[in-house]
C-alpha cells in the first residue's frame, strides 16, 4: 500500500532522525529546565508504567480465570476496556501526553515510506500505548499460563491486535487534524466531542440506574441483541479468534483472524491516503488574501476602557478575553464544573437517595463545584505567555512593564474565575440546595487563598517554563511536564492547608472561622504575589532569549 521496503537509504534516515532526537534530548539537559523536564518525564512514565504493570497483572490473572474455568466468551470482555483506554485516553488525557509534530520533517527530502513509517514510530512512543501493549502482553501470559498450546495463536492474535490499535489511533489524529483544519468543521467537532465527552461521564450512572433488579430483564435483552453486533467489532474478532482456537474450531477461528485483517487493512488505507496528501504538499489554509478597504470605510476601533484599570493592562485583558472566547477546548473545560455537579446529582448514592452522592451533604456541592473550578483553571495560569507563542517578541519590543502584562492576565483569569464561582453557586442552588452563609464564606474565602498563590506560582512558572500551546486546537493546550509536576505539588499543598483549616474550625464548631483563616493565608500569599510581581521584569529580562526561544518554537 505504501510500498514499506526498508531500503539502506530508509535506515540512514531514520538513523539521522534518531541522532537529532538524541542531540535535543543532550542539549536540552545542559539547563536546569531541561533537566527539570527529564525528571517530569521520567516521573510521568514512572506512573503510567505501574499503571501498566498492575493492570498486566490483573487482566492476565483474569484472563487465566477465564481459560481455565471454561468461560472463554468472556475475553472479548477483557478487549473492550483495553480498545477504548487506547483510543480515548491520548484525546481525554492529553496532557500527560508529549506529540511530536512530525510533519515538520516534510520539508526535508524524506520519502514517502520514511515519512510513513516515522509517522507511526512516533504514534507509538505514547504513555497509552506502553500501558495497552502491557496489558495485552499480560492476557497472553495469562492464557499461555492456562492453556499453554494456546499461547502462540493468542499471542499471534493479540499482537495483531496491538498493531491495529496503533494504526487506528494514528488514523483518527491524522484525519480529525483534517477536519479541524476547517473552520465549519472544528465548529461541529467541538460540539459533538463536547456531547461526547458529557455523555461519557454519565455511563456509570446509567450502569447503577440499569443495574437493579426493576431494570435487569430489559437489560439483559439489549445485551442478547447486542452480542452479535459486539461479536463483529475488532474487539468481539480479537476475542472470538481465541475462543475458537480454544474450542477446536479453527475454521471459524480462521473467519475472524481474516475479518480483523480487513480492519487493519481498511484502517492502514485511510492512514495511507491521509499521510499521503500530506507528503504531496496539502495546504489546509483558510486565510484570504487581504484587500485594502477604502479609506472611507476605514475606521479606528478603539481597545476596552475598564474603568480604574491602566490602558496598558486594559488591553492585556481584552486579548486575553478575545482568545479564550475564540477557544472552543478552553470554553468546553469552563463547563465542566457544572457537568460534575449534574453527574453528583443523578448518581445514586449508597442509600439510593434522590438527590444523588450529595444528597445527605448538600452543603458540599459548591464547595466541590468551587474546588473544580479551581483545578482546571490551572492549565491557563501556570503558562501565561503560552498562547502569545511568537507574540511574546512584542512584548519586549513595546513600552510596557510585564509587570503590567501579567497583571493584565492575572485579572483576566480572576474575572473568569470570579464567573465560574457565580455559575457554581447558581448550579448548586438549582441542583441542591443554597448553601449556607457560613460555608458560603469559607469557600469564597478559600478560593481567593488559592487563587492567590496560584498567581503567584503561576507567574513564576510562566516566566522559567514556558510553553508553547493552540488554544484552537484539540490536545495542544498542554504545558510543561515541569509546569505540570509543580501544579501537582502546589495544588495538594493548597488543599493541604485548606483542610487543616477545615478541621482547625470544625473543632470550634463554627465553620466561619475557616474564613478568618484563609482570609489570614490570603494575605501572607499576597505579600509574596507583590514581591514576585516587583521582580517579574528583571527576571523576564533576564530570561528574555530562553523564552523567546521555547514560545517561538516551530
Amino acid at each position: 500500500m505504501a510500498g514499506l521496503i526498508f531500503t539502506p537509504d530508509m535506515r540512514g534516515q531514520f538513523a539521522a532522525i534518531a541522532r537529532v532526537r538524541w542531540q535535543l534530548f543532550v542539549n536540552s539537559m545542559r539547563t536546569i529546565r531541561g533537566r527539570m523536564e527529564v525528571v517530569a518525564r521520567g516521573v510521568t512514565f514512572l506512573a503510567f508504567g505501574m499503571g501498566g504493570i498492575v493492570g498486566s497483572i490483573a487482566i492476565g490473572f483474569t484472563a487465566w480465570y477465564c481459560v481455565s474455568s471454561g468461560r472463554v466468551a468472556w475475553l472479548p470482555l477483557l478487549l473492550w476496556p483495553v480498545f477504548l483506554f487506547w483510543q480515548l485516553v491520548p484525546v481525554m488525557a492529553s496532557a500527560f501526553t508529549e506529540n511530536v509534530d512530525s510533519s515538520n520533517l516534510l520539508r526535508f527530502p524524506l520519502t514517502f515510506p520514511s515519512y510513513f513509517l516515522i509517522r507511526i514510530a512516533y504514534g507509538s512512543l505514547d504513555p497509552p500505548t506502553l500501558m495497552g501493549s502491557l496489558w495485552l502482553l499480560g492476557m497472553a501470559i495469562g492464557i499461555g499460563w492456562a492453556s499453554p498450546l494456546l499461547f502462540v495463536p493468542a499471542a499471534g492474535v493479540l499482537l495483531l491486535f496491538a498493531i491495529f490499535n496503533i494504526l487506528l489511533a494514528r488514523m483518527l489524529f491524522t484525519w480529525v487534524e483534517r477536519w479541524l483544519a476547517q473552520r465549519r468543521a472544528r465548529e461541529i467537532l467541538g460540539v459533538l466531542f463536547l456531547f461526547m465527552v458529557i455523555a461519557f461521564q454519565f455511563i456509570g450512572p446509567l450502569i447503577r440506574h440499569f443495574g437493579n433488579r426493576s431494570h435487569q430483564p430489559a437489560l439483559s435483552r439489549v445485551v442478547v441483541q447486542a452480542l452479535p453486533i459486539e461479536r463483529l467489532t475488532p474487539p468481539g474478532l480479537a476475542g472470538e479468534t481465541i475462543a475458537h482456537s480454544l474450542r477446536g474450531d479453527y475454521a471459524f477461528a480462521l473467519g475472524s483472524f481474516a475479518l480483523l485483517c480487513a480492519y487493519m487493512l481498511v484502517v492502514l488505507w485511510l492512514l495511507n491516503a491521509r499521510l499521503r496528501a500530506q507528503y504531496l504538499g496539502e495546504n489546509l489554509s483558510e486565510a484570504l488574501a487581504r484587500t485594502a478597504a477604502p479609506l472611507a470605510k476605514q475606521k479606528i476601533r478603539l481597545g476596552w476602557n475598564i474603568p480604574g484599570v491602566p490602558g496598558a493592562i486594559s488591553a492585556v485583558v481584552e486579548k486575553e478575553i478575545h482568545y479564550l472566547s475564540r477557544s472552543g477546548p478552553i470554553l468546553f473545560t469552563l463547563v465542566m464544573p457544572l457537568v460534575v455537579l449534574l453527574i453528583f446529582r443523578f448518581t445514586p448514592g449508597k442509600s439510593d437517595s434522590s438527590a444523588g452522592v450529595l444528597g445527605h451533604s448538600a452543603d458540599l456541592a459548591f464547595p466541590v463545584g468551587a474546588a473544580y473550578a479551581v483545578l482546571i483553571l490551572t492549565n491557563l495560569v501556570f503558562n501565561s505567555f503560552g498562547a502569545d507563542a511568537g507574540g511574546i517578541q512584542f512584548y519586549f519590543v513595546s513600552p510596557v512593564r510585564f509587570r503590567e502584562i501579567l497583571m493584565g492576565k492575572n485579572l483576566t483569569h480572576s474575572l473568569v474565575l470570579a464567573l465560574e464561582i457565580v455559575l457554581v453557586c447558581a448550579g448548586a442552588s438549582l441542583m441542591y440546595r443554597p448553601p449556607p452563609w457560613d460555608i458560603l464564606l469559607a469557600t469564597v474565602s478559600g478560593v481567593c487563598f488559592a487563587l492567590v498563590v496560584n498567581l503567584t506560582v503561576g507567574n513564576l512558572l510562566s516566566v522559567y517554563a514556558p510553553k508553547k500551546i493552540d488554544l484552537s486546537a484539540l490536545g495542544r493546550q498542554r504545558a510543561s511536564q515541569v509546569t505540570a509536576l509543580a501544579s501537582l505539588g502546589i495544588q495538594a499543598a493548597v488543599l493541604g492547608l485548606c483542610a487543616l483549616a477545615l478541621l482547625v474550625a470544625r473543632a470550634y464548631h463554627h465553620i466561619w472561622l475557616a474564613a478568618l483563616i484563609f482570609l489570614a493565608l490570603a494575605a501572607i500569599a499576597t505579600v509574596f504575589y507583590s514581591l514576585v510581581l516587583n521582580r517579574i521584569d528583571a527576571t523576564a529580562l533576564r530570561r528574555r532569549e530562553v523564552m523567546i526561544a521555547e514560545l517561538c518554537r516551530a
